[in-house]
Parts: structure tokens; C-alpha cells; sequence
């Protein structure tokens, strides 16, 4: 995946809007001399949101899973939020840019498949996975911080409970599987 040394090549609007976001902070940290942290999350996920419950939802409902987009990074994200909190002490000027996600490079087949295993109906799979991946790279995070203690079997798990007990989502998908950006 993408590491925080590659040039910013964002794909899409929101990905603009996340640089642009980052580029703001950059400046005033820089004019005002502010230690800062910028964390780069990428693919949090809980019960009411992320790409496990997008995967759980189509599994569930016999939506069609497009495997173009075949892997995919996840984070609980209590982890996100207590790695984020590490990050506090590390704060720098100039800032401390650091992506944070799982370390593992999640199979969106393989999810699917666990998917429909615990929720009792075949996935809807449909393309196969291109070579290439929107992947992310938090090698540095954790080596600097420590790495996600939740495992993402058990987030699968949970997941498909929710899903199979009719639970509250934010009903705002992801979209993790569109590669161009446009959604």
C-alpha cells in the first residue's frame, strides 16, 4: 500500500478534500509554529459503518460484490481512535504525517466468502480482482505507535451479527469499491 513518502496523487473529490484539509493544517503549523499530528486513517470501521459492513450488507441482501476493487485494508475503530491518542506526545513542527489503517491486506473475496458463511447465504461475486488495489501502507504508525489490538475476525464476526439482528447503521456507503473516485 501507499506509504506516507509517496507524492499525494488524490483520486476523486473527497480525496481532494482530504488533502486540501491536510494542506491547511500544514500552513498554519507552519506559520504559527504548532506541533502537530496528521493521521491519514484510512478503512475505519464499526458496527453502523465501513467497508466490512458494505461487504456484510450485499452478502446479506444478495447485492452483487464487484471484485475489481479485490483487497482492502480495515480498522476497528476504537483502535483508530486509541493509536490516534498515542500519536499526542509525537506531535511535531513541522508536522508528524502518518497513515494509520490495519496492518493486514484484507481478500474482498475472502471477506465475502466469511461473510456468507456466517450469515447463511452465498455471496453475489461478480468480476474478478485487477492487479491493483487502493491499498494503505501504516507500517510507520505502528512502528512508532503500536498496531490495532482488535482482531479483524472478531470485527467480522461482530459485524455479521448486527447485520443478521436488523442493527442501526448510518446508511452511508462506503464506496471502497469505486476506483476512480467518482461516487
Amino acid at each position: 500500500g501507499a506509504t506516507e513518502d509517496l507524492p499525494a496523487a488524490p483520486i476523486g473529490e473527497y480525496a481532494q478534500s482530504c488533502l486540501a484539509r491536510e494542506r491547511v493544517f500544514e500552513h498554519f503549523a507552519h506559520v504559527h509554529g504548532t506541533c502537530l499530528a496528521i493521521v491519514r486513517l484510512a478503512y475505519a470501521v464499526e458496527l453502523r459503518y465501513g467497508v466490512l459492513l458494505d461487504l456484510a450488507r450485499k452478502v446479506w441482501e444478495g447485492e452483487p460484490i464487484d471484485l475489481a476493487m479485490g483487497h482492502t485494508n480495515a480498522i476497528w475503530q476504537g483502535d483508530a481512535c486509541e493509536l490516534t491518542l498515542r500519536l499526542l506526545p509525537h506531535a511535531s513542527a513541522p508536522p508528524l504525517v502518518l497513515n494509520l489503517t490495519g496492518l493486514d491486506t484484507l481478500s474482498v473475496r475472502q471477506l465475502a466468502e466469511r461473510f456468507g458463511n456466517l450469515l447463511g447465504h452465498a455471496p453475489n461475486l461478480h468480476g474478478v480482482e485487477a492487479p491493483t488495489a487502493l491499498l494503505t501502507n501504516a507500517r510507520r504508525a505502528a512502528d512508532l505507535i503500536g498496531t490495532p489490538t482488535t482482531p479483524i475476525e472478531d470485527v467480522v464476526r461482530w459485524v455479521a451479527a448486527w447485520v443478521q439482528a436488523g442493527g442501526r447503521t448510518l446508511n452511508k456507503p462506503t464506496h471502497f469499491e469505486v476506483r476512480d473516485g467518482r461516487y
